[in-house]
């Protein structure tokens, strides 16, 4: 039943009113939520260009709707290209900073599920979007902490990125959400500091920004992923 109501949402994304197409984007991003099959079935239906469409000349409420769906949609390896390849990614940065603030908090969602391929890497990067993130690390709600922390974590997988995520002023606010963060934003922030620590002056900058003592402290009193994380970042440092 959900299967065959697809091809119809789809439709309305292109054809229906400004409110039709909202509703269809929420019934389209809910069902995309953690069901493998239907963001399969959601990408074949020739969901996405339209949903990067709302993300660009939507309501405010469409482009927060439309960054949902990514959100959901990107956690599928193909549809990580796919998204990309219909120019998702500009906009999705624009929202960092231009949107609502559920708008922002998915924004960021949504591009650190697309960071985890490599080529998206370095078009989230060229789109301006490491700033913008960094900024939401010292300015953002707890969640939009916690995406932000996660979304540099992957970008800094790539070497050019692990300067430019640096140079716009990361690593402070990193180090103080290893203390301040939410389990998973300190899970993320000490991922992020040892992936960034692999840079060599990187790794003089988050000693220099105090990080040794709070992640000995989370070694201590982390979550397991939390301690697995704080302990590689100390060993790289």
């Amino acid at each position: 039943a959900e299967a065959g109501a697809i091809p119809p949402l789809v439709k309305l994304l292109t054809s229906g009113t400004a409110l039709a197409k909202e509703n269809a984007a929420g019934a389209l991003a809910n069902l995309a939520g953690g069901n493998f099959d239907n963001q399969d079935t959601i990408a074949e239906a020739g969901a996405i260009p339209p949903l990067v469409k709302l993300l660009t000349s939507g309501t405010a409420g469409a482009k927060k709707i439309a960054a949902v769906a990514f959100a959901n949609l990107a956690v599928n390896s193909d549809n990580k290209v796919t998204i990309a390849r219909a120019g998702a990614i500009p906009p999705l940065v624009d929202l960092l900073t231009s949107g609502t603030a559920d708008a922002t908090e998915n924004a960021a969602r949504a591009l650190q599920k697309l960071a985890g391929n490599s080529d998206n890497k370095a078009a989230i990067a060229k789109a301006g979007a490491i700033p913008a993130l960094v900024e939401l690390l010292t300015s953002g709600t707890a969640d939009e902490k916690e995406y932000a922390a996660g979304a540099l974590r992957k970008l800094a997988v790539n070497s050019d990125n692990q300067v430019a995520i640096a140079k716009a002023g990361a690593i402070p606010p990193l180090v103080e959400l290893l203390t301040s963060g939410t389990d998973v934003a300190k899970e993320n922030a000490a991922a992020a500091l040892w992936i960034l620590a692999y840079n060599s002056d990187n790794a003089i900058s988050i000693v220099r920004a105090g990080a040794s003592p709070p992640l000995v402290a989370l070694l201590m009193s982390g979550t397991a992923g939390v301690t697995e994380k704080a302990a590689v970042a100390l060993w790289n440092l």
